[in-house]
């Protein structure tokens, strides 16, 4: 994507839509596009799920949640919620559990790890970048993953 100072959720969602494509050939195998800002409404208060995929292989639907700054524990909350929603009224029930999935700026991992269940296997949170980092930085990362 092109790299602009300031992003907003809205504007990274629509650049993910406009290269849909190749963003589910960053997800991988199975993924299928169902809608994008679902809004669901229960007593009397409306959200919004960014973006629903459903998985053919895994036989479940997976929420995407963008946020432009760093992770926090209402996102997972939030996150959370729409799991438990889509579990309870969406899915059918020979589906699989639904997966939520929040891309975020930057993540702090001792918090994603105090704030989900230690048996969590639905709720995950992952950094986006908008741009490769150069050279020298690609490899330390690929150094600290390696640890």
């Amino acid at each position: 994507m092109p790299e602009h100072h300031h992003y907003s959720e809205t504007v990274l969602e629509h650049e993910i839509f406009d290269k849909l494509e190749h963003f589910l050939l960053e997800l991988g195998k199975g993924f299928t596009f169902v809608v994008r800002q679902v809004r669901f409404t229960f007593d009397e208060k409306h959200f919004r799920v960014d973006l629903v995929f459903y998985n053919r292989l895994l036989k479940c639907f997976v929420l995407i949640d963008l946020k432009i700054g760093e992770l926090s524990h209402q996102d997972l909350g939030q996150i959370q919620m729409y799991v438990n929603y889509y579990d309870r009224f969406v899915k059918l029930p020979d589906e699989n559990k639904t997966v939520g999935i929040v891309l975020c700026r930057d993540k702090n991992e001792t918090l994603v790890e105090i704030t989900l269940p230690e048996d969590n296997d639905q709720i995950f949170a992952g950094r986006y970048q908008t741009v490769l980092p150069d050279k020298q930085a690609f490899i330390e990362l690929l150094n600290e993953s390696e640890v």
